[in-house]
């Protein structure tokens, strides 16, 4: 009866080792030996992961988001921010995914997750506090100010997590004072930390 077994368990080892060998498995479909599953991971696969019904998922590297912007040029706000109020950027330094868009300045959550923000925004030449944003979805998450009379450039910045659904929109949005100035020095950055 032992030996039965032991036979039972090097048959089903060859067989999982040549099934996986000669490449007719599909590298994502769950292999059931003895009562255990095993799942294989394909590093490249060709749609989004879905759960099991063990409610396990396989996920690839393929998921990255992330972005960075910034003033390319030094000029008051156009006709769209001060109607509008969102800060625009005009210079893209990554944008991982693409789901931040430069004409608009918005970035779009491509899933559900945890996403970290961070922004500088540049304030020269005009003695009044600003104000600034990180709106979701047309609410402020967080803000930041910059108000010191006695200087000629200050930045309001500020970071923080939040947790976005997909098709989420986050921009920055201008809530108090003027940006005269000062765009060339001011970013807004963002990645998704892990989707949830």
């Amino acid at each position: 009866m032992h030996l039965g077994s032991d036979i039972l368990i090097l048959l089903s080892v060859l067989l999982l080792w040549g099934t996986l060998g000669s490449g007719e498995q599909n590298d994502t479909e769950p292999i059931i030996l003895e009562g255990k599953c095993l799942v294989v991971c394909d590093s490249t696969p060709s749609s989004e992961p879905a759960g099991n019904a063990l409610g396990m998922s396989v996920r690839s590297g393929s998921g990255r988001v992330a972005f960075s912007a910034s003033r390319q040029t030094n000029h008051e706000p156009t006709d769209m921010s001060n109607r509008t109020m969102i800060i625009y950027f005009d210079n893209i330094l990554v944008n991982v995914g693409t789901h931040f868009d430069q004409e608009s300045s918005i970035f779009l959550a491509p899933r559900r997750g945890v996403y970290s923000f961070n922004f500088h925004v540049v304030k020269a030449y005009n003695r009044q506090t600003i104000q600034v944003s990180l709106m979701v979805n047309g609410w402020p998450m967080i803000s930041a100010f910059a108000g010191d009379q006695d200087v000629t450039r200050e930045a309001a910045t500020n970071a923080g997590l939040v947790i976005m659904e997909k098709g989420d929109k986050a921009y920055l949005r201008l809530e108090r004072g003027n940006l005269m100035g000062g765009w060339k020095y001011s970013t807004f950055s963002g990645f998704l930390v892990f989707p949830l």
